[in-house]
């Protein structure tokens, strides 16, 4: 299986706060945010495997900064780390004023995703090809995460 770079699965997605997407204080619910980190690293897992994948988990998720009605938030998926069968997605959210233009980091999230074939079995993903000093630090986290994951899976 050949290695692919880190920018062959790389996902931006854009959404807007609707009024259905918020609270009594007209903040964005918890869960919309997580089910679009979801689907972003979804897209990215499926773009590096170009196969049927599955989330196995996600990290801690904490929210650093509220989102408001109206306001502009862009997710941003890159693979960080690949084992045999599985991939760390790293997701980062952001949240913009549209009539300011002013960002605020909203989350960060870590998602395992495992490939699987048509009967739901795991299957080899392709190594990932880190190429700057970024991705490369990403990489090294990711394998110590993988393996702390492992560990407290015990």
């Amino acid at each position: 299986m050949n290695p692919k770079s880190v920018s062959e699965s790389k996902v931006e997605m854009t959404e807007l706060v609707l009024p259905v997407h918020t609270n009594a204080l007209g903040t964005i619910f918890g869960g919309h945010i997580m089910a679009w980190i979801d689907t972003a690293a979804a897209i990215c897992a499926f773009r590096h495997c170009r196969s049927l994948c599955v989330t196995a988990s996600m990290d801690t998720l904490n929210f650093i900064n509220p989102v408001k009605l109206g306001h502009i938030v862009i997710l941003k998926a890159s693979v960080n780390y690949t084992g045999k069968t599985s991939m760390e997605i790293g997701v980062r959210v952001m949240s913009e004023d549209p009539l300011t233009g002013v960002k605020a980091h909203t989350a960060s999230a870590y998602l395992t995703f495992v490939a699987v074939d048509e009967q739901g079995k795991p299957k080899n993903v392709p190594p990932l090809l880190p190429q700057t000093d970024d991705e490369k630090r990403r990489f090294s986290q990711g394998e110590e995460r993988r393996k702390s994951r492992l560990k407290n899976k015990k």
